[in-house]
């Protein structure tokens, strides 16, 4: 059955679902409602947790074992598995196994991407549905970010001006966790618990940190001297490479996306269904003048590659690849390193 998130803790206090599944493509949101379960159900008692990691050639019997065997310790377990995509293979045999034949005291949580039309009709996605709770998780619509943000601002104790909060909203540029990193660096230098638009555009001015945007923006408006700057910055600073395959994984989404539909309708149409802002429009209508849609699925399918690296499971230097990827993205001519 679908559960709305805001309906979910009253679910999980309520309801007895084999399978919770989660799809969507905004990693905070998702990331927090992940939260939400694994915390409902640990005060249930799901002390044990097994993690999967379900990339392409995956043991899905390996979840069935884990569900058919429990610790000394625990009596109850939550078996998580991600999956990086969505592709046909025996991954549905496997859940739909599980979830017509439940293993008492064993719950599993399936976090996806968001779902295409012919997964959510497919017979063995129907039955896991079916048998346990799913969360689609769909993007905060530009006329309703100023509230998210505003929400933001109130549950960390903080009272933002309207001028404030739009300041806010052009910044991120509908990048949540932006925000919410913008808003907890603002409650950790408030004095008062009162933001104005002179806080927020303070904290703008002060931030010399690389983040992961400014790399996207770079590479996608094509200029290869400041992607490598910031790419290197970000290895610098140590920042947590799957966090950047993830979002890069989600800008090449959006841009294969357009791509093709531009084959079929104008730039200004792909541009609006990929819900591109304004500030955005120019850098990303030359990313796509210069690259076809093939391109952008070779990019995400060498992000698998680096995914793959960073968990050992091939050889090579993930760094090196991202590096590689990025600039690709850029503009600049390079070749895959092969990988092992």
């Amino acid at each position: 059955m679908k559960v709305y998130p805001e309906k979910l803790t009253s679910h999980i206090k309520n309801a007895n679902s084999p399978i919770y599944i989660v799809s969507g493509d905004e990693p905070l949101l998702v990331q927090e409602v992940c939260d939400q379960i694994r915390s409902g159900l640990r005060n249930q008692g799901y002390t044990e947790r097994d993690l999967f990691h379900a990339e392409a050639n995956f043991d899905w019997q390996q979840v069935l074992f884990s569900a058919s065997s429990m610790s000394l310790f625990a009596e109850q377990k939550l078996i998580e598995i991600r999956m990086s995509s969505i592709r046909p293979g025996d991954k549905g045999a496997a859940l739909k196994t599980f979830a017509e034949n439940r293993t008492p005291g064993t719950v599993i949580l399936l976090v996806m991407p968001r779902l295409e039309k012919k997964v959510s009709s497919s017979k063995w996605f129907k039955t896991i549905e079916q048998a346990g709770a799913h969360v689609q998780i769909w993007p905060i619509e530009l006329k309703a970010l100023p509230g998210w943000v505003n929400t933001r601002f109130k549950k960390a104790g903080l009272k933002a001006s309207r001028e404030a909060v739009a300041i806010m909203v052009e910044r991120i540029e509908g990048n949540l966790l932006a925000a919410v990193q913008e808003i907890e660096r603002l409650k950790l230098v408030s004095s008062d618990g009162n933001i104005d638009v002179a806080d927020v555009v303070e904290g703008v001015a002060n931030s010399s940190r690389y983040d992961v945007f400014t790399l996207l923006d770079s590479a996608v408006a094509g200029d290869t001297r400041r992607t490598l700057k910031v790419v290197q910055g970000l290895k610098l600073e140590g920042v947590d490479m799957l966090y950047i395959v993830a979002m890069l994984s989600r800008e090449l989404r959006s841009l294969a996306m357009m791509a093709i539909e531009l084959n079929a309708t104008s730039l200004d149409a792909a541009l609006k269904k990929g819900r591109v802002w304004a500030k955005r429009k120019e850098p990303v209508s030359k990313c796509l003048r210069d690259h076809p849609a093939r391109e952008f699925q070779e990019l995400l399918s060498r992000l698998s590659d680096i995914d793959q690296m960073v968990k050992g499971i091939v050889t090579g230097n993930p760094w090196d690849e991202l590096t590689s990827v990025v600039m690709a993205l850029a503009g600049a001519k390079v070749t895959p390193r092969q990988i092992g």
